[in-house]
């Protein structure tokens, strides 16, 4: 066995720091060995992406579980890995770029050899998560990508951006509640197109980081948002990520109205905790839970009541929406036949709930009875 083989022996399935030792020692000791030990993290990517994953959900466990030189490691493994391949799908360019530059971080043989095993231990214990899309390799036949992106888009990603810039809570209110109508007409006139020509049109998945602190209120605010968008999101704690599943347009409007959402909130829960430290009044991580809470709350009955008056003005279209809704709900049962929901622990912070839920007032959005629930892989 050469000394890859007995160091990733050695490492990869054992517990603690003297098997990582003990690999990283033969490792260390056998300059020649470097290239089968790249190909042979090269091999544990090709796995994962076998396995469901994809290069931000990786990215995501590697920077909550390990360091910024595990992660710039990773970056050059998945340069050389998915550079061997004629065709990726197409969100995983986008994926890749976010990835920090590789290299820049030096250190003695065995130090390198360890943060390698390391990774590759992290790599080898990835579990088949449900797909989300196509694995590198040859192109699907219907995936070629259409260059730009619909107008509604630019012009709701444009709205959006004004709303986390401005300083005043009226403004991003007004400019927050166009956008989510204007996501709902997209909405509809996809759904039009869809009815009169038929396709392959069918509902597909991506995955939504859930990043920490605060979890548990982000992934019920990123329910509400895909709810009230016609999608259905399930969250996945362990891995800190959400699955959302619905049609392709109305998942790009879930992920750019949740993320801006979450900007807005977190710089209300900052301007919310000056005025509390002005007052005199400290705040703690409660206070910040709360706030969070509270928004998340109070989201879903205002964007769904949105949604709602913009499909009342075209009721020929119910039928063909309800049918898509059958589609979603029938995709996200077959990816996920078991789930369970779950009650989330109330605010213990007044002043943060109350803050929290004027906030998602100002900007316009708000969360009905749904808001203390969550669906989560068993």
């Amino acid at each position: 066995m050469s000394a890859v083989g007995e160091a990733l022996a050695a490492a990869l399935y054992a517990e603690g720091d003297a098997a990582l030792d003990t690999g990283a020692s033969l490792l260390a000791a056998d300059p020649a060995s470097d290239t089968e030990l790249a190909r042979r993290g090269e091999e544990l990517l090709t796995r994962a992406w076998r396995r469901g994953w994809q290069p931000a959900d990786v990215a995501r466990l590697v920077r909550r579980d390990l360091d910024e030189h595990h992660l710039r490691l990773l970056s050059g493994l998945v340069a050389a890995e998915t550079g061997t391949y004629a065709w990726l799908p197409p969100r995983w360019a986008g994926q890749i770029a976010g990835l920090p530059e590789p290299g820049g971080w030096r250190a003695d043989r065995f130090t390198y050899a360890t943060a390698v095993l390391e990774l590759y231990r992290l790599l080898a214990r990835l579990p088949a998560v449900g797909p989300v899309g196509p694995v590198p390799g040859a192109s699907p036949a219907h995936s070629a990508p259409v260059p730009g992106e619909p107008r509604a888009l630019s012009r709701i990603r444009a709205l959006l951006a004004k709303a986390e810039a401005t300083g005043y809570p009226e403004e991003a209110e007004a400019l927050t509640a166009k956008a989510q109508e204007l996501m709902a007409r997209h909405s509809l006139d996809e759904a039009a197109l869809a009815a009169r020509t038929p396709g392959p049109d069918e509902p597909v998945a991506v995955r939504i980081g859930v990043d920490a602190p605060y979890e548990t209120a982000k992934a019920i605010l990123l329910d509400a948002v895909a709810s009230a968008n016609r999608c259905r999101a399930v969250w996945n704690e362990a891995f800190g990520f959400s699955t959302v599943v619905g049609f392709a347009p109305d998942l790009e409007v879930v992920e750019l109205l949740h993320t801006s959402l979450l900007v807005q909130g977190t710089s209300a829960m900052t301007r919310a905790e000056a005025e509390q430290r002005k007052g005199g009044r400290k705040r703690t991580k409660t206070f910040r839970q709360s706030f969070l809470l509270a928004y998340a709350h109070r989201l879903g009955d205002r964007l769904a009541s949105a949604a709602r008056r913009v499909e009342a003005e075209e009721p020929n279209l119910l039928p063909v929406l309800a049918t898509r809704d059958v589609a979603v709900a029938a995709r996200a049962d077959r990816m996920f036949p078991e789930t369970t929901t779950t009650r989330v622990r109330g605010a213990t912070d007044e002043a943060g709930w109350h803050q929290g839920a004027a906030a998602a007032d100002r900007a316009h959005t708000g969360h009905g009875e749904r808001g203390g629930r969550g669906e989560l892989p068993k």
